[in-house]
């Protein structure tokens, strides 16, 4: 694998030509070919604990791109990278091209180069707060069946869990409300024979059985998170906001109430014999005063501490909450044809369900008439 120095110059919008890997090559090239690709360098649109993301335009196809740069361990092979390879989803933002760079202490840097969306739904989340204006209802609807959509194929045809949904990691189209789940950076195929960290996710999204220390959880966790970040797009602020990972517990229980010995026992059977204080459940209708019966009753599924008990993502698709999306009349129509989101691919998306199963979910799935 080519590596190359680091030229990036502190000029903006000076071109610069690297030796780069498809990430998904045609058939026609070999993947240990690289193509050379020349780009401006331009600011700085994001950066984390991984490293930063910039913005900028491939010059010989007018594509534009973010490449988010990232410090390499020699040690280890980068698992985002693996997964990200592995993937292809419209709601899964797109790896184009990679390539490694060395910097002047010897340093190795993967740069990824993706897809480009316009900003975060953390971003538009915070345009309304700003206007002091709710996030239209239809806008949110739209926003979570596509990412429950992404959580189906990742989950059940690529068997890979992201470990890190959140706001910041959803990046969205404000213009046509599309929207693409990004950075595989926490993200990890889970088996059920090997131990896991159960410090993941950031931590107003993160499962409770996370909380507990469970080391052996599933893909649920990332719809616990995602019910998370519904929550607080219909509220405009954090459902859960604790302050520690043990206040994140006291924040859940003072709404969930305290979970019974047999939710904890499916979270980390370890913690059955603790003392919990007895805490009574809200009604989550009283936490969302202003959301209809269907929408509570769908958080109620989402937010459930038993993971078994807990949604997945494919019943959270075929889930009524979401039936005005799949009308097949006027307006609402045209977003979600113009969105693709009832194509699926039954050999990928569908493809675990049996006969019985996948013609009782295409009922649930496919437009209705009013």
């Amino acid at each position: 694998m080519n590596i190359q120095g680091s030229n990036t110059p502190n000029i903006t919008n000076s071109i610069v030509s690297k030796q780069v890997y498809y990430a998904h090559p045609p058939h026609t090239i070999d993947p240990n070919d690289p193509v050379q690709i020349s780009f401006p360098t331009t600011e700085v649109v994001g950066h984390g604990s991984f490293g930063v993301v910039f913005a900028t335009v491939i010059e010989e196809t007018g594509e534009k791109v973010a490449i988010k740069k990232v410090l390499q361990d020699k040690r280890f092979k980068n698992r985002e990278l693996e997964i990200m390879k592995m993937l292809s989803h419209i709601n899964i933002i797109d790896l184009k091209y990679f390539f490694y760079e060395r910097d002047s202490q010897d340093e190795i840097y993967l740069n990824l180069i993706l897809e480009y969306m316009p900003q975060s739904l953390y971003q538009r989340l915070r345009h309304f707060v700003h206007q002091r204006t709710p996030m239209s209802r239809l806008e949110i609807k739209y926003y979570m069946f596509q990412l429950f959509k992404s959580l189906n194929y990742l989950h059940h045809f690529a068997n890979v869990c992201h470990r890190d949904i959140k706001p910041q990691n959803l990046l969205v189209d404000p213009e046509t409300w599309s929207l693409k789940l990004c950075d595989f950076g926490s993200a990890k195929q889970l088996k059920p024979t090997e131990p896991n960290v159960s410090y993941i996710c950031s931590r107003y999204y993160r499962a409770p059985e996370l909380i507990f220390g469970a080391t052996n959880y599933t893909n649920q966790i990332d719809i616990w998170s995602s019910g998370c970040v519904m929550a607080e797009l219909l509220l405009g602020q954090p459902m859960f906001p604790g302050e520690s990972g043990i206040d994140q517990l006291v924040e859940i229980i003072k709404i969930l109430g305290t979970p019974s010995k047999q939710e904890i026992c499916s979270m980390n059977p370890n913690y059955m014999e603790h003392k919990f204080p007895q805490i009574k459940p809200i009604p989550l209708s009283r936490v969302f005063k202003k959301e209809d019966d269907q929408t509570v009753e769908f958080l109620t599924n989402v937010l459930k501490y038993d993971p078994l008990e807990r949604f997945n993502a494919l019943q959270c698709l075929c889930s009524p909450y979401f039936d005005e999306l799949k009308l097949d009349d006027g307006k609402i129509n045209q977003i979600t044809t113009d969105l693709k989101l009832l194509l699926f691919d039954e050999n990928v998306e569908l493809s675990h369900l049996s006969p019985d199963e996948l013609s009782s979910v295409k009922k649930k799935l496919f437009p209705k008439s009013k």
